[in-house]
């Protein structure tokens, strides 16, 4: 008895044991950015620390290291407060410019050494100092070292508990794994001795880890085993550019050195007008030289009487720093030193009023379409495609108010407008769907016209100028190609069951001054052609989204060759209601939004995924790039407001109601488009952004209440 009261007592005892130790080892976890350059440069900011020189090379600062100087280095527990496992998911920022080096030469950005490791290497360091030479292996030894290469052994990477490190045309992420040894993702092909300055964002997160060079497309690999759970960093040391001996010192030049725990860094410095130097935080020892102005006499202002601006994470304000600027990049603010405190020159507000409501706008009727559009000498206008056809369509004027109404037209259940121009003269077609003056004399005709009408500059109207016959158009698209004008009209159905019809492609004639009938195209319920141009070659895409049975269609892009337009991909949609194409730099986007899902007599899906495809230049397709969940989703509207991207989608139904919120997306380079603000919405029809002074805004249309919405974006 007495025995199975000790065993108790053991066992308690023991977890008692497990629970304290659980507590003790804790994760370096939603930590601010530690800039590790700076921190080791700034322990004296009147003078650079030992081992360390400052060189300039393309008008841009770094420090070179002269050797392994223990200055440039200091424990872990100095940076990485109350935690002894490294975090799990991280990231790493480098900027670095490295000269070519030896091909089998292999240099350290940074490490994390272990405790036991680091008298050793100061010995070392001695040695070496004293003695470069290289030994003699025998061909015993050579095994020796290739069985300890596979094994990858401690004593190969020198106590490295975890480290960054590069050769001619690799990069190497170094760390302890299972058993002790040290294991290494490979990067290849990047190249970085090149002469020129980079930045890299090296992310680790879960089972994945990724490699962005410069803001462009990253280097993804997926290893074998995750980075480790329990990477213990008890008592070890940073080393920056070395590993703390001779061996693999860096030899070229670093700027900026951030590790941000928790976090991927790449969306807080990309896109960047300069990619190859995108801060976070940069030393303010390394600013870049001012430019320096003649004083009288033809003297030069000397560089330390010239005001100096640092770039990066907060840092303490003292008397060595007065008068100094500093910029932060995560505020988006600038402040100057008094010598105590940081005082705000210009600072960035929080961005909770992103997007103002600024205008109720209430129309006539239910509206299907925006379509917005300027006129010299008269102003910004939008044509806006009501339902009734008691009331008709109308067009406003954009006012110190908003939009204000300027003229009516008779429309018969509008649900399109598109302005287009030729020369000087400005022209709107609207697309008619309800009954035309035949359906009711003749209902086998089944058609539908649809109106142009031609701006006076007399009248200062718009005045019908020619019919064309159409089947419940669902939208037009104006375009020209070698000096011609097109239209392309969407005809949706004929009658109330046949979708699968032919659209038609219009050309202007100048003898007879009209549009006359150029190609047409076998479309299944078209709902909306959108037209781009990529070089030298022309497309137009066309959003088919019911063949009378399924909304489980092929949507179709086509390519101008010789005077006519030729299928050159085809995509499954669901329900496709609209194109959109974008460009974000040199890449090339088209985005769908697929309505709803349906199947004979099956029910519909409503919340569905919506697909932005990107063209891939050597395979000469479009190719999956994101999906978006979206709730019938019937457009897409793509802007940019200074050097951010945009996308914002009308989510009109969700199955049960048509009050849900349509969703603003900005770009986040590799990470694509993420929501970031959320507008409420009723049964919304169109998205439209304009610019007005020097103010952006944005408009939507419902199809299901008679009134328009305008919000302002707000920027700081």
């Amino acid at each position: 008895m007495s025995s199975l009261i000790f065993v108790q007592l053991l066992l308690l005892l023991g977890l008692r044991v497990i629970d304290t130790t659980t507590e003790t080892w804790k994760h370096c976890t939603d930590l601010v950015p530690l800039d590790l350059l700076s921190f080791v440069l700034e322990k004296d900011t009147s003078k650079l620390v030992p081992g360390v020189d400052m060189r300039q090379a393309g008008g841009v600062r770094g420090v070179h290291l002269s050797s392994p100087h223990t200055s440039m280095s200091f424990p872990s527990s100095q940076l990485l407060v109350d935690c002894n496992l490294f975090p799990t998911e991280f990231s790493i920022v480098v900027t670095l410019k490295v000269t070519r080096i030896a091909l089998k030469r292999n240099e350290y950005i940074f490490t994390i050494v272990e405790p036991g490791h680091v008298k050793k290497s100061e010995e070392d360091n001695k040695g070496d100092i004293l003695k470069r030479k290289e030994r003699d292996i025998t061909a015993q030894e050579k095994d020796g070292k290739k069985k300890e290469s596979r094994n990858k052994s401690n004593e190969e990477h020198g106590g490295i508990i975890l480290g960054l490190r590069f050769s001619r045309k690799c990069l190497h992420f170094l760390f302890k794994g299972q058993g002790g040894a040290v294991e290494h993702w490979v990067f290849r092909g990047t190249r970085l001795a090149d002469n020129l300055w980079h930045t890299l964002v090296l992310t680790v997160n879960g089972q994945h880890v990724k490699l962005t060079v410069d803001c462009s497309s990253p280097l993804q690999i997926v290893p074998s085993r995750p980075f480790p759970l329990d990477l213990n960093i008890q008592g070890s040391r940073f080393h920056i550019g070395s590993r703390g001996r001779w061996k693999g010192l860096f030899s070229g030049l670093l700027r900026q050195l951030v590790l941000v725990p928790g976090s991927d860094a790449t969306h807080q410095i990309c896109p960047s007008s300069n990619p190859q130097l995108s801060a976070l935080s940069v030393p303010p020892l390394l600013l870049d030289l001012p430019v320096t102005e003649r004083k009288e006499g033809g003297h030069i202002a000397p560089y330390e009487t010239e005001q100096r601006v640092s770039v990066g994470l907060e840092r303490p304000c003292s008397q060595l720093l007065q008068g100094q600027l500093w910029f932060n990049p995560l505020r988006k603010g600038l402040y100057l030193c008094d010598g105590t405190l940081w005082t705000p020159v210009l600072e960035d507000h929080k961005r909770l009023d992103y997007v103002l409501e600024h205008q109720v706008l209430t129309t006539s009727s239910e509206t299907h379409d925006v379509e917005v559009f300027q006129i010299p000498g008269i102003g910004l206008m939008a044509a806006m495609a009501h339902r009734s056809t008691v009331s008709g369509s109308a067009v406003y004027l954009w006012t110190d108010t908003g939009f204000q109404l300027y003229q009516n037209f008779t429309t018969q259940k509008a649900l399109a407008w598109r302005h287009f121009t030729m020369g000087k003269k400005i022209f709107l077609v609207v697309s008619n769907s309800g009954e035309g003056p035949d359906k009711h004399t003749n209902k086998e005709s089944e058609m539908d016209f649809s109106v142009i009408y031609k701006w006076s500059k007399r009248r200062k109207r718009f005045v019908h100028f020619q019919t064309l016959q159409t089947h419940c158009a669902r939208d037009w698209e104006a375009f020209k190609i070698n000096q011609q004008t097109y239209l392309a009209v969407a005809n949706h159905r004929l009658g109330d069951s046949n979708h699968t019809i032919d659209s038609v492609i219009y050309k202007w004639n100048r003898l007879t001054k009209s549009f006359e009938v150029h190609q047409r195209l076998p479309t299944s319920g078209a709902y909306d052609w959108e037209f781009f141009t990529v070089g030298p070659y022309h497309f137009l895409v066309v959003a088919n989204a019911f063949d009378g049975v399924t909304t489980s269609v092929d949507s179709v892009i086509y390519v101008w060759v010789n005077g006519n337009f030729l299928v050159f991909q085809k995509i499954k949609t669901f329900c496709a209601t609209d194109w959109e194409m974008f460009k974000i730099g040199s890449r090339v986007f088209l985005v769908v939004a697929n309505g709803h899902r349906l199947q004979g007599n099956g029910p519909s899906r409503y919340a569905i995924n919506s697909t932005i495809y990107e063209l891939d230049m050597i395979g000469q397709l479009f190719v999956r790039f994101q999906d978006i969940v979206t709730y019938s989703a019937v457009d897409w509207e793509f802007f940019s407001l200074g050097e951010e991207h945009f996308l914002v989608v009308a989510n009109s139904f969700n199955g049960e109601s048509y009050s849900l919120n349509s969703i603003l997306y900005r770009w986040q380079g590799y990470e694509g488009f993420v929501p970031v603000h959320w507008l409420p919405t009723i049964g919304c029809s169109d998205w439209e952004f304009f610019s007005s002074q020097g103010e952006s805004y944005l408009i939507y249309s419902s199809a299901k209440v008679p009134l328009s919405k305008v919000f302002k974006l707000k920027t700081y």
